[in-house]
């Protein structure tokens, strides 16, 4: 490329520039090659449901630890929901991991103890490092079973649910597994509507297409369950990061265990309601994706244990919420090309092609598209042109994310958890009833 008349020195520059500016839309364009061939294959293909079948068996003991902190509307939702499930119940533990509340989860949770003996046995923590995994640590006490699930206090699972998850721990290769997550606040506005469509496209197509391919399916850290002897292995749950279920994604792939989704293990979440949240919720990934892509990334192109295929989708995999700051990136350099004369319409043309078709949260447009015919729901594909407004809030978010961790790492400073705010109150925290006289405390630390 010839700039004519600049300076020798700013025409080095430009060629510079214009190198960097071709990386990016490289860049951009793998990560559209993989959307691609994830929706063709999960279209098209063959799919992979190995643990379906499975529905009479010797079931083993699991625990299921549920992590909330001040989760006062939902928590009773989600207690109630993992009573009812179909699972022998001498053989379920339900642990609530209630983490330093100052609101009246402990109240709640204390009432269905109170009503529900020797089901439900309930772990007050009061103290210690904040976040989901320093709880779910100090929780591990409780997990005396080899199986344990996790769910989030705002998740209601369906009756068979847990079946379904522990279904694939018969297979002794499996470390983890994921189900399907299902809004169920879809109908409060706009915003539960987009991310409606973007759950969709990000299990019903990304999850399932990598199980197919038999790639990395990622544990998402709620809906979830885990071998205790895995963990065990790694070294137990770090603490030291905003994602926990991306860090336990990686070190479990490179201890040569299996993650498994199951799409049909369907769960049922409260999605952000309000804009503000939803970018903190963003914003909170995107640091502990980031965190792990630093820490697992290299280790992962060097482990000679996992197979190429499974390296290579596992480290897009981990670049994923730095695509944010590459987009904008590239916009950038577009427009400083541009106005430096370099002759670049093909290549914004192709950024701006890609771009749209390859970010969001593990859903992008086209895979949004074939989730929706997937579920048999096409009314929805009415609102895929606004998931445009969506996509933007994501790239500005994520690469706010980056600049933050960045300025943090800088200056020292320690990432913070950001909680999510819950909308919904569980019609059963409403009917709650003192405890009674002599009822014995759950054990707090």
């Amino acid at each position: 490329m010839n700039w004519s008349g600049l300076p020798p020195d700013l025409d080095s520059w430009a060629h510079m520039l214009l190198y960097l500016f071709a990386t990016v839309i490289v860049l951009i364009c793998v990560y559209t090659a993989r959307h691609y061939c994830f929706t063709v294959n999960r279209v098209l293909g063959k799919q992979r449901h190995p643990y379906i079948d499975i529905d009479t068996a010797d079931w083993p003991a699991v625990t299921v630890l549920i992590a909330a902190h001040n989760e006062e509307a939902v928590i009773a939702d989600a207690m109630q929901a993992l009573l009812d499930v179909d699972y022998p119940e001498g053989k379920l533990r339900i642990v609530p991991v209630n983490d330093r509340s100052s609101d009246r989860t402990r109240e709640i949770i204390d009432n269905f103890t109170e009503r529900h003996p020797g089901r439900i046995f309930p772990f007050h923590r009061s103290s210690g490092k904040p976040g989901k995994a320093a709880a779910l640590k100090d929780a591990m006490q409780f997990v005396g079973s080899e199986v344990f699930l996790v769910f989030d206090a705002d998740y209601i699972p369906g009756r068979a649910l847990v079946r379904e998850l522990v279904a694939a721990f018969f297979d002794p290769e499996v470390g983890s597994v994921m189900g399907r997550v299902v809004p169920l606040n879809v109908g409060r506005g706009l915003l539960t509507r987009l991310l409606d469509l973007e759950r969709s496209g990000g299990y019903q197509v990304d999850q399932q297409a990598r199980m197919n391919l038999r790639l990395v399916p990622q544990y998402g850290g709620t809906v979830a369950g885990v071998r205790k002897a895995a963990l065990q292995e790694i070294g137990g749950w770090n603490i030291n990061t905003l994602a926990e279920d991306t860090d336990l994604t990686f070190r479990l792939l490179l201890a040569g265990w299996k993650t498994v989704y199951m799409n049909r293990a369907e769960c049922y979440e409260e999605v952000p309601e309000r804009w503000p949240v939803r970018v903190r919720q963003i914003m909170r990934w995107a640091k502990g994706h980031n965190q792990a892509m630093f820490q697992y990334g290299i280790k992962l192109l060097r482990r000679k244990g996992v197979n190429l295929i499974e390296r290579l989708d596992g480290l897009l995999l981990l670049g994923v919420y730095a695509m944010g700051p590459v987009l904008l990136l590239g916009w950038l350099l577009a427009v400083v090309l541009f106005y430096s004369g370099a002759q670049i319409g093909g290549g914004v043309a192709i950024l701006a092609l890609a771009a749209f078709t390859t970010l969001g949260n593990f859903a992008a447009f086209y895979e949004i598209a074939a989730a929706v015919r997937l579920d048999g729901s096409r009314l929805r594909i009415r609102l895929l042109p606004l998931t445009l407004f969506g996509f933007t809030v994501s790239v500005v978010s994520v690469s706010r994310a980056a600049w933050e961790q960045l300025a943090t790492a800088v200056f020292g400073k320690e990432l913070v958890w950001h909680k999510t705010e819950r909308t919904r109150m569980a019609p059963a925290a409403l009917a709650h009833a003192p405890l009674a006289a002599g009822q014995p405390e759950a054990k707090t630390i």
